[in-house]
């Protein structure tokens, strides 16, 4: 294909709201258009690259045994109320009503659907396992698009959902995914983690995310530097602290007495005076010890609705207490919370302010375990009856932490007495950090930033009960269908793959994907033998069955270039003034390598490039 001839117009401004390199270089160099919030058009450019990538995942997912189907992108809305996601899901959820009254939704995934195509035709184990995918249209109606295609409202994605006669099955179809998941990113040339995660919206269990490795990334990612270990900060684990092997001091409740010690700080049980001390670090100075033995109450309005009045939002206020230098870590304290009562449905978190505590005979900076449930007991209908302690908590004692009095606090506090008498659960609430342990081989984890490209769930039987998608087993009787689900991110491999590999000059797609597979560029068009040397060269590519594009435009030699380096073509054959000594240059697109070749020699060295 000839350039002039090539739909593309490259901007030189970057769009006012682009935060993010991949969002500017995709809309500087003609590959999208936006056209509403979190809306955009595919140009040219931008649908061949998609298109690319979407071979490559159809042809894993192929090999790996899944078959094409192509889902309604409309689904009526009495499916996700069957299943009960269609209050649950929030206002994500895109609703609305055709001309006779009747409610559908677009779909941001296709559980519901697929679920009902498999009830409608699975009826015997003979059927199964079954593995079904679409390449399709997504829309999630984000309340603040942003970031271009890695934060959009309508996509593209893959989705694809298994159906099996039992668990062992689907643990294997599930580790197939995730081999056929790990091709699709190698040849895409990717740097990745799979990491843990949390199910979210979709549910069910055994969740992995594959994450690509950048600087810019949405997610923040434990990895440990020795072993295959990496988590989702939403559901990292860490190896349990020991008693930091440290100088701390020792008191008693009359009088500071110091002395250097290596174990925990030993008291009589006593409520002590501490005039304006709200801060852990403040708390620490104060009594010269170290986090570890403090423990803080970190308290929060949790937003929930219950399973018979759907869409009601309530709130109620939560207390999770933790040591001091640990951090609360929502989306866990949040899988608390739903799995302590199933006739409520937890949504999120909201901010509990000083005025708020106060109106409750609470003082901010010296909540406490102790006494705090007795206190709350005339609030009872907005505050959960249970306190969430840390799983690192279990055990503990010789705590310092609030006496629910302003400026006081309790030492040497027991909690082994405590949790034998009051309502309490222990569980990881606790955000890993930076230099924490590694759950399997004890080295350091490191924390890095990724973004999401891929995401497989083991679902089991949560779709197919609610929508009765049942089949007969071996032995003739009905069961629900086992299911797994698993997606890619098609539209948003786009950006994902310029967040990990472009430069300060514009697009680089690496080997994996190629805009195409070279462009020749005419330095001067005014030069007969550049244009008649240039012209034969395309000409002999093409019958080699090479995708390649002519550079053939009446502009200047550094305009082209300029194009070359910011639309990212694989790499390039400038046919200018060295053409008069038998050369010409040859350019690589990533890392800009540059060599000067023989004429003679050009198409050998492009074709071998060229493979694989």
């Amino acid at each position: 294909m000839r350039f002039s001839e090539v739909f593309v117009s490259t901007l030189k401004e970057s769009p006012k709201d682009a935060q993010l390199k991949s969002h500017s270089y995709l809309v500087r160099a003609g590959y999208i258009q936006q056209v509403g919030s979190g809306i955009y058009n595919f140009l040219p450019l931008g649908k061949k690259v998609l298109d690319k990538i979407r071979l490559i995942i159809k042809e894993e997912m192929d090999k790996a045994g899944a078959q094409e189907v192509l889902l309604g992108f409309v689904t009526p809305a009495e499916l996700w109320q069957e299943s009960g996601r269609y209050e649950k899901y929030g206002k994500e959820l895109l609703r609305f009503k055709d001309r006779k009254d009747n409610d559908f939704v677009l779909g941001p995934t296709h559980e519901e659907m697929v679920t009902f195509l498999a009830r409608s035709f699975i009826k015997s184990y003979k059927q199964l396992p079954l593995n079904l995918y679409q390449i399709h249209t997504k829309f999630r109606d984000e309340v603040r698009p942003r970031s271009g295609l890695l934060r959009a409202r309508e996509f593209v994605m893959k989705d694809s959902y298994s159906f099996h006669a039992d668990i062992k099955d689907l643990d294997r179809e599930f580790e197939n995914m995730e081999r056929a998941y790990r091709r699709i990113l190698e040849r895409l040339d990717l740097a990745y983690k799979v990491v843990e995660a949390d199910s979210g919206a979709i549910g069910g269990s055994g969740s992995k995310e594959f994450m690509l490795l950048c600087p810019n990334g949405e997610d923040t990612l434990a990895v440990c530097n020795s072993c295959e270990y990496a988590a989702n900060i939403e559901v990292a684990k860490r190896k349990p602290k020991n008693a930091p092997r440290e100088n701390s001091y020792s008191y008693s409740s009359d009088s500071l007495e110091q002395g250097f010690l290596h174990d925990a700080p030993k008291a009589r049980f006593a409520e002590f005076f501490t005039p304006g001390v709200k801060s852990i670090e403040s708390l620490c100075e104060f009594f010269k010890v170290h986090p570890f033995y403090t423990m803080k109450c970190v308290a929060k309005k949790a937003v929930f609705e219950r399973s018979q009045t759907q869409g009601v939002l309530k709130e109620e206020i939560v207390f999770f207490f933790l040591r001091g230098d640990d951090i609360c870590e929502e989306t866990k304290a949040l899988n608390v919370l739903n799995g302590l009562d199933t006739h409520k449905h937890y949504l999120g978190f909201t901010e509990l302010d000083s005025q708020e505590l106060a109106q409750m005979g609470l003082s901010e900076g010296f909540l406490g375990a102790l006494g705090l449930q007795e206190l709350l007991k005339p609030l009872q209908e907005k505050v959960l009856g249970t306190l969430i302690f840390d799983e690192s908590l279990r055990g503990g004692k010789d705590l310092i932490c609030g006496a629910n009095k302003k400026d006081y606090h309790l030492v040497a506090v027991d909690l082994d007495e405590f949790s034998e008498l009051n309502n309490v659960v222990y569980a990881d609430i606790v955000s890993v950090q930076e230099g924490d342990l590694c759950p399997n081989c004890g080295c350091a984890l490191s924390m890095n930033k990724g973004i999401e490209v891929g995401h497989i769930f083991k679902l089991g039987s949560k779709y197919s009960q609610s929508l009765n998608a049942t089949f007969l087993n071996t032995q003739g009787k009905s069961q629900p269908l086992i299911m797994g689900c698993y997606g890619i991110g098609v539209s948003r491999l786009l950006p994902a793959i310029l967040e990990q590999k472009s430069d300060e000059f514009g697009c680089v797609w690496g080997n994996g994907v190629r805009v195409f597979d070279v462009l020749i560029i005419i330095s001067n068009t005014k030069k007969h033998a550049q244009v008649e040397f240039a012209n034969i060269l395309y000409q002999n590519l093409k019958l080699e069955g090479v995708d390649v594009l002519l550079d053939d435009r009446d502009e200047h030699f550094g305009f082209k270039i300029k194009d070359f380096e910011l639309i990212g073509f694989h790499q390039a054959v400038v046919v200018g003034k060295e053409l008069d000594k038998g050369r010409v240059e040859w350019i690589l697109r990533e890392g800009l390598e540059k060599r000067i070749i023989e004429s003679a020699q050009i198409q050998e060295i492009v074709l071998d490039s060229l493979k694989v």
